[in-house]
C-alpha cells in the first residue's frame, strides 16, 4: 500500500511530533514538529526536514550546523498522529551542542544535567 501523507493526523496549526531516534544506538535526539510538506521532503530527499514553529519556514536538520540528520527509516504511531525517525546522526543532534535534547533529567526532586555539550 502506497504512504498517502494526509492519512496522518496533524494538529489544529497543521503539524505532527516527530521524534528523531538514532537508528545504530537507539537514543532518543530530539523532538521537532513536521507539517504534510515538510513529511513530503524528509520522505523524498532523505534528509530530515522539520517544520520551525519560531521561523515559520522549513528547517533541514544541519543544514547550517553540519549536524545532519540522514532519513534511516520513517514510522507512523498506531494513532498516526506522531512519528518517529530513525536517522544517522552527524555529529551534535541538539542546538546546545549536546548529543541529545534530552540531557536534563529529575532525579530524587533535583533537576541533573546528564550530558556535558560535545567540544568542537
Amino acid at each position: 500500500m502506497e504512504f498517502d501523507v494526509s492519512s496522518l493526523r496533524f494538529n489544529d496549526q497543521g503539524l505532527i511530533p516527530a521524534i528523531a531516534q538514532d537508528a545504530a544506538s537507539g537514543e532518543v535526539l530530539m523532538m521537532a514538529w513536521m507539517n504534510a510538506e515538510a513529511v513530503a521532503r524528509t520522505l523524498e530527499t532523505g534528509r530530515v526536514t522539520y517544520w520551525s514553529r519560531s521561523r515559520q519556514a522549513f528547517w533541514v536538520k544541519g543544514e547550517t550546523s553540519g549536524h545532519i540528520q540522514k532519513l534511516v527509516d520513517f514510522r507512523v504511531d498506531c494513532d498516526r498522529d506522531c512519528l518517529l525517525v530513525l536517522v544517522d546522526q552527524t555529529g551534535p543532534a541538539c542546538h546546545t551542542n549536546r548529543r541529545s535534547c534530552f540531557y536534563t533529567g529529575v532525579q530524587d526532586g533535583l533537576e541533573v544535567e546528564l550530558m556535558e555539550p560535545v567540544t568542537p
